[in-house]
């Protein structure tokens, strides 16, 4: 029931808080040829602050790595990576993820499908 100015206001205020940080588009991966989503567990052969920096700049430089989250537990990182087919993967694999610095140990898992997909911060 608010006026488009008084939206606007709003909007513009949780953009300046930091609240709201960007707009996105969500695209149908498939539509883009890119039908295969996996999950992927790195583990560094040294875990110091230099190795870590290391590969998360080398992370930033792969397109196919949607996200990369530094973790706890048996693995360093999880990797969440898009590819056409499992052709496509394997030059990944190869040519990508087992090149980065430090990467000692691979554990790749094939998403069958999405049962829930992110939709929002639960607010």
């Amino acid at each position: 029931g608010l006026s488009p100015s008084s939206c606007h206001r709003r909007v513009k205020l949780l953009e300046e808080a930091g609240v709201i940080v960007g707009y996105t588009a969500n695209l149908d991966r498939a539509a883009l040829g890119l039908a295969n989503e996996f999950f992927v567990e790195v583990s560094l052969s040294a875990q110091t602050e230099e190795a870590f920096e290391k590969f998360e700049k080398a992370v930033q430089r792969v397109p196919e790595i949607l996200e990369c989250h530094l973790m706890s537990g048996q693995f360093d990182y999880l990797l969440r990576v898009v590819a056409a087919d499992a052709s496509d993967y394997e030059r990944i694999h190869r040519s990508r993820i087992s090149r980065l610095p430090g990467v000692q140990r691979i554990q790749s898992s094939l998403a069958l499908r999405t049962v829930k997909g992110w939709a929002g911060y639960p607010i």
